[in-house]
């Protein structure tokens, strides 16, 4: 999760770059407040309990042991050997579990880099054969220095960034046992984006820092080319997406994303309406930060995605970052709760 996504105010240039024009509707209310949900829409959230879909068997401990074996790999910085180590477990893994896995290459160059770096998206894909399909996305890369540490000597020690850059396969990990018997009427993938933390300078990117998500914007391109290159009367398209972030905090709390409530506010209220009705009280709907990560890309091509992340997580890009302060009951709420939507989905 990248410096530059901090609380933000919503800006005309954002704005154009995710939507292409200014919009007409604004989520915050005057005086730089936040938007809650109405009485009638938390009732409605918490009512909808008799569905016939159920949430898998999400096991959180098991989840905990993949997010603790992912840093037992050390940094995964892109391009690194902990990185093809973790490109090599997770293709394994999903492909024991019935995904057909594939890998996504590019070359990406960093601006305060003098040599591009090999990366890879990994793309996990469940009933391929379905043109209607359901994206479910997260960082796998750490970033290579951890410069929220108050000294900046320690900026440049080894760090796990186990919530934010673990917790994303993790959760998909123990997903995967549960795909294959899942109910489901859409294709299914699941994708890890590969350079979303490749920071070196820090500062913003229009004053000359480096760039972001190098995954996810290549992911979308591709996305778009094939879009246009698709000839038949029903070519495979992604209809949602959802990506998950910084998603196995102790005390997390997943508010709407700014963002995501004003380019996708039916899947921000599908996603916390399941939330609600299952009584789980880490899904606050409320929009209270804007963030600049990995759904934008997705957005500007025409993929209405959202963002769950807990992005008060007070140890973001500090060497704390380490399992100890990471819970597998946490992954499990988000995972229940995804097991349902994806159900859902038509």
């Amino acid at each position: 999760m990248g410096i530059a996504r901090r609380l933000i105010i919503v800006s005309l240039a954002i704005m154009l770059a995710v939507g292409g024009a200014i919009l007409l509707y604004k989520p915050w209310r005057e005086g730089g407040g936040t938007v809650e949900a109405t009485e009638p829409q938390k009732s409605e959230f918490a009512r909808d309990r008799a569905s016939s879909e159920r949430p898998v068997p999400f096991d959180a401990d098991r989840a905990f042991r993949y997010l603790e074996q992912i840093c037992e790999l050390g940094p995964r910085i892109s391009g690194s050997e902990g990185m093809a180590k973790q490109q090599e477990l997770l293709k394994r893994h999903f492909e024991a579990h019935g995904a057909v896995v594939e890998f996504q290459r590019f070359t990406a160059k960093q601006r305060s880099r003098k040599e591009p770096v090999a990366m890879a998206n990994l793309i996990a894909r469940w009933h391929p054969e379905r043109p209607r399909r359901v994206i479910i996305c997260a960082h796998y890369d750490t970033r290579p220095i951890a410069d929220q540490e108050p000294n900046p000597r320690d900026w440049e020690k080894p760090f796990l960034a186990a919530n934010d850059g673990a917790s994303g396969p993790a959760l998909m990990m123990e997903l995967a046992h549960h795909m294959k018997n899942l109910p489901l009427r859409v294709g299914v993938d699941f994708v890890l984006f590969d350079g979303e933390e490749y920071i070196f300078d820090n500062r913003p990117t229009d004053s000359g820092g480096d760039l972001y998500f190098f995954g996810s914007e290549h992911f979308a391109r591709e996305y778009a080319r094939k879009r246009s290159a698709a000839t038949g009367n029903n070519p495979p398209r992604s209809v949602k997406a959802v990506v998950v972030d910084m998603v196995a905090g102790k005390d997390a709390r997943f508010y709407w994303e700014q963002y995501s409530f004003t380019h996708a506010a039916g899947l921000c209220e599908e996603i916390w309406r399941i939330a609600a009705a299952e009584g789980y009280t880490r899904f606050v709907p409320r929009v209270k930060h804007a963030v600049l990560d990995d759904h934008l890309a997705l957005l500007r091509v025409g993929i209405p995605t959202i963002d769950i992340i807990d992005f008060d997580y007070v140890h973001w890009h500090r060497l704390s970052d380490n399992p100890t302060n990471c819970s597998g009951e946490t992954m499990a709420e988000v995972g229940k709760v995804l097991s349902i939507w994806l159900q859902k989905c038509r």
